[in-house]
């Protein structure tokens, strides 16, 4: 669909939680862009902030249309997630919003002829319906033209011998109407007299064609405007600001093919990695939060180096095929093709270093067979080193700290409290790491030797 003069760059953005939380982009970028803001009452419920939901009440939901999607739309996205491994982090708001623009980008394109059943599609599903004229209809703009054009085109004017030609043979014919002919004669003198389309179409130029001697030459041609196109400089700053900012296309160099582009029928704006994957494999239009079209998409995932196993939850701290803690994190794109590609090093070495360590022995008469509540609670180790050692995914251990640190976490206290100080400062970072994750094991430095 071509975009008519005036047309705006995208006809109907679905919104996710993100931009309505950031406000990022504004309302008023949106409505410059778009025709329609769609969204679903998942969303809005999701917002429980007093203050955004009453910036939200007031600037945005004037212009939302909120829409639940079909029980159909629903359960096709969640298959396609299943195939791309994006299922186990997407959350139900998030399958209804890739839902919705599933379902609005058939709705729009008369069929979901321009998306992917399964990741990896080589081609599309098919060509694009052609568009059908109900019979008795009027011919369109464009035919009309074509058709005046060809009726108001003057015919070419012949010359003395060939006007003279045409005189002497209607003469003939006429002054012998009793003259037989042989109808198979006619027909093929018929055949050679008419000339061909192309003829007739270079006959029309040459008739049409004039020349005025009093034609100005051409201007010549600045070099400077060649060598300054692809360079900012005080001149046209502003012109490369204004295309920055213009929508999904933004080079200053196709500012003349934009308004020529197709306009987008349906795009989807979110900040999650994990809807960006599917819209991006499904076929789907992705917006950035500066209203560009997203065509790369580069993302993290948990990969194990011991059975190759691949997850995008990245609080994982165990794989959930070996049950190894040897979840490694790598890059990963996806092409506007769909295809999902994983970036390892070229000659990546793992540190192996407090692998292989002795486990203190068992002390008997404890629940946990490592610390005796009898004996003082001694046990475990020099120093009770391996008292707390976690090195499973199902230890009793292991499930009772991510719970106290999920507690924690919730009842951490105002960064932006006066009386609070961060846990470096205090040095009460117990045994989470920087990133806030469980120590698993026993640590690089078990097997070093103690300084007497």
């Amino acid at each position: 669909m071509a975009s008519l003069p005036g047309a705006k760059a995208v006809h109907t953005i679905v919104l996710d939680a993100g931009p309505l939380l950031q406000n990022e982009p504004s309302i008023s970028s949106l409505l410059a862009q778009a025709e329609v803001l769609l969204t679903v009452p998942a969303v809005l419920a999701e917002i429980r902030d007093a203050v955004a939901r009453a910036r939200i009440e007031l600037t945005w939901r004037p212009f939302l249309t909120v829409r639940d999607p079909k029980p159909a739309s629903v359960k096709c996205v969640a298959d396609f997630a299943r195939l791309t491994g994006d299922y186990e982090v997407l959350s139900r708001t998030d399958l209804l919003v890739l839902a919705l623009a599933y379902e609005v980008e058939c709705e729009r394109n008369e069929g979901g002829w321009r998306l992917r059943r399964v990741p990896g599609q080589a081609r599309i599903n098919g060509p694009a319906p052609a568009p059908q004229r109900p019979p008795g209809a009027e011919p369109g703009a464009g035919e009309a033209e074509v058709e005046e054009e060809e009726e108001g085109r003057p015919l070419p004017a012949m010359d003395d011998g060939c006007a003279a030609k045409s005189e002497g043979d209607a003469g003939l014919h006429q002054g012998d109407p009793t003259q037989k002919t042989d109808p198979d004669r006619g027909k093929a003198s018929t055949a050679l007299d008419q000339p061909s389309a192309e003829i007739r179409g270079l006959d029309r130029s040459l008739a049409t064609l004039t020349l005025s001697p009093e034609t100005p030459p051409p201007p010549p041609l600045d070099p400077s405007d060649n060598e300054s196109d692809g360079w900012i400089t005080p001149s046209n700053i502003q012109k490369h600001l204004q295309h920055a900012h213009a929508g999904p296309s933004s080079s200053p160099r196709t500012a003349g093919a934009r308004s020529q582009a197709p306009v987008l029928q349906v795009a989807t704006l979110t900040t999650d990695y994990a809807m960006q994957n599917v819209l991006l494999q499904m076929n789907l239009n992705l917006l950035s939060g500066s209203l560009q079209r997203i065509r790369y998409l580069k993302s993290f995932i948990l990969r194990c180096h011991a059975c190759f196993a691949r997850t995008k939850d990245m609080s994982k701290q165990f794989c959930a095929r070996c049950g190894l803690p040897t979840l490694r994190r790598v890059s990963c794109s996806t092409s506007a093709a769909g295809e999902f590609r994983i970036h390892l090093k070229k000659h990546m070495q793992f540190n192996t270093r407090g692998d292989r360590y002795s486990i203190p022995k068992l002390v008997p008469g404890s629940a946990n067979t490592r610390v005796n509540a009898g004996g003082g609670g001694k046990g475990g180790g020099q120093g009770g080193w391996g008292q707390a050692l976690l090195l499973a995914e199902d230890q009793k251990e292991y499930q009772r700290a991510v719970r106290d640190q999920e507690r924690v976490t919730r009842t951490m206290r105002d960064l932006m409290d006066e009386d609070h100080l961060p846990a470096l400062v205090t040095g009460a970072r117990g045994r989470t790491g920087a990133a806030g994750r469980l120590k698993i094991g026993a640590g690089r430095n078990v097997n070093a030797r103690k300084r007497k």
